[in-house]
């Protein structure tokens, strides 16, 4: 399964989302469940934002190797479920090919639809509040994937 994290540019949300998974996806011993990222309005190979980069540290995930992709029919086409951040992000994955696929993060994880907290431009605490937001929601993304793959 292969799962793909969309924000806008690729610098923020979906790094950290990225990060999270693919420690969350080895501490549950998920096997053979892919994780990857892109924007849908991306500079292509921009880093992570500085307090993205920070913020994954201080949980133990360095993603100072990361650089953003924009989102394309091809990267859509790869992925198994496509989780966004926002309304936006989710109209041009579907409009990429993404139908039945993509879904609101939020949505997807707990059913309650609504975008996830853009830190772009905030302080660390901010890049905080949206870790620990995306942490829980990825906690609950994989509980899902996990109980749908139990036999």
């Amino acid at each position: 399964m292969h799962l793909l994290f969309v924000c806008t540019g690729n610098t923020c949300r979906s790094p950290m989302a990225e990060a999270i998974a693919r420690r969350l996806v080895a501490e549950r011993g998920l096997q053979d469940v892919a994780v990857s990222s892109a924007g849908t309005n991306a500079w292509p190979d921009a880093p992570a934002s500085d307090g993205a980069l920070l913020v994954a540290m201080e949980h133990g995930s360095d993603i100072s190797e990361h650089r953003a992709r924009t989102l394309s029919p091809e990267l859509v086409a790869a992925a198994d479920l496509i989780l966004t951040m926002g309304p936006h992000h989710l109209e041009r994955a579907e409009a990429l090919g993404g139908a039945g696929r993509a879904f609101l993060l939020t949505a997807y994880a707990s059913g309650a639809p609504r975008a996830v907290s853009d830190p772009f431009g905030g302080d660390l605490d901010v890049y905080r509040a949206t870790y620990d937001e995306l942490e829980r929601e990825i906690g609950s993304v994989l509980k899902r994937v996990a109980d749908q793959r139990a036999p």
